[in-house]
């Protein structure tokens, strides 16, 4: 976004004051499983008790709401509903109770919440949340288990993933929203909602790569280019990729992968080749397909005694790790990581901190920006493997 226009936006911003009122605007609605988003005319209600209304500026699409989209999962089918959760934006107003931000404050939501309060919340070693954790079963505010959009009719409007950002205005729990630097470039941080912050986060915070480790990395999507991103700034010297999509390995090498395998051109497994090349395996390995075969390729991949396979791709349900428990006690182990083991509301603010100083290559990840209308041609975008991120500007 231009930046004089930026600032001429905020400006008229602020002299609105819509506090307090239903916000009628422009919305991405999904009818049902797999039919065209429809943009249309919704109702947003004024944030309550530690409710948060954004106006949100720029999102993006990654798989998550590609699945839902599709309905995959019947379970988690819910419409009429507003899907999105990669986003950024600037807060129109606050409900009772909310001391951490204002209207104007520039924020990140994120789908992963932070409450301060709970057993996990208060414990460094998880970014779980007992109260606002993901949970794609839920598509009701916390407060009264109702929803802040409607239809024109005043009919329900469902939420998605704490967030919902395929909406001019959305209402978010303050524990799924936190304020960043007014300085920090909206169109990039909006990144940190969710794709670079699970990939970067599953290498700093959950695996920890170490400098001159090795790593490999199955699914070279935007998270798994995000993994090899933050593999590269913790100084591994040995980043491999592996993906049956050869386009991914232009962009990959922009963002320090050193070397590429795509396992249809090969006659003996992935593990297999790769033990050859790391003298028995990597020491990490990032899982970012969703594909029980490629888990396991990926565990085997990394070297007995002390390898460390993330686990970061949606799995469908019902589905059992594809290892024999005595294949533990080779010393291989496997963790899950959700948002990248990030704290959204204590973590989020000096990652993009650490953004704004160069730390990290966020322009490699927008391949394409569109306008909001054009949603749906974002959504075809992703499905026909073209894009990494479609950023769209409301």
């Amino acid at each position: 976004m231009d930046v004089s226009y930026h600032k001429s936006f905020e400006s008229s911003f602020e002299s609105v004051d819509t506090a307090g009122k239903v916000i009628t605007c422009k919305a991405a609605v999904a009818w049902g499983p797999g039919q065209p988003l429809v943009i249309e005319e919704v109702q947003v209600a004024p944030p309550q008790k530690m409710e948060v209304r954004v106006k949100i500026l720029f999102t993006s699409i990654c798989h998550t709401d590609l699945s839902a989209w599709k309905g995959e999962n019947e379970a988690q089918r819910a419409y009429p509903r507003i899907l999105g959760h990669e986003a950024a934006g600037i807060v129109e107003s606050v409900g009772e109770g909310v001391e951490d931000m204002k209207k104007g404050d520039h924020v990140i939501p994120f789908f992963q919440g932070q409450c301060g309060n709970c057993i996990c919340c208060r414990n460094e070693k998880t970014n779980l949340c007992q109260r606002f954790g993901v949970n794609p079963l839920k598509n009701v505010m916390v407060n009264d288990g109702k929803t802040r959009f409607s239809t024109k009719d005043g009919n329900p409007i469902f939420h998605f993933l704490n967030t919902s950002t395929f909406s001019e205005y959305t209402v978010i729990d303050s524990a799924c929203v936190v304020k960043i630097d007014s300085e920090a470039p909206l169109e990039k941080m909006s990144l940190l909602s969710c794709g670079v912050s699970t990939g970067v986060g599953a290498a700093w915070n959950v695996a920890d790569v170490q400098p001159g480790s090795s790593v490999a990395i199955f699914g070279l999507g935007a998270v798994g280019l995000a993994v090899a991103e933050g593999a590269r700034v913790r100084g591994a010297s040995k980043i491999i990729g592996v993906d049956i999509n050869p386009s991914k390995f232009a962009k990959g090498k922009a963002v320090g992968i050193t070397e590429f395998i795509n396992p249809k051109d090969l006659e003996v497994p992935v593990h297999e080749r790769i033990g050859a090349t790391t003298d028995g395996g990597v020491d990490y390995s990032f899982e970012c397909a969703g594909n029980l075969e490629v888990l396991r390729e990926a565990f085997l991949s990394t070297h007995m005694g002390w390898g460390l396979t993330v686990l970061l791709g949606i799995h469908p349900s019902p589905m059992l790790l594809p290892l024999h428990p005595m294949e533990l006690f080779n010393g291989r182990q496997i963790i899950g990581s959700v948002f990248g083991g990030f704290k959204g509301k204590t973590q989020l603010p000096k990652f993009a901190k650490q953004c704004m100083c160069g730390t990290l290559k966020l322009d490699e990840f927008i391949t394409h920006e569109l306008p909001f209308e054009k949603i749906n041609e974002a959504f075809q975008l992703l499905v026909d493997g073209k894009s990494l991120r479609c950023l769209l500007h409301l």
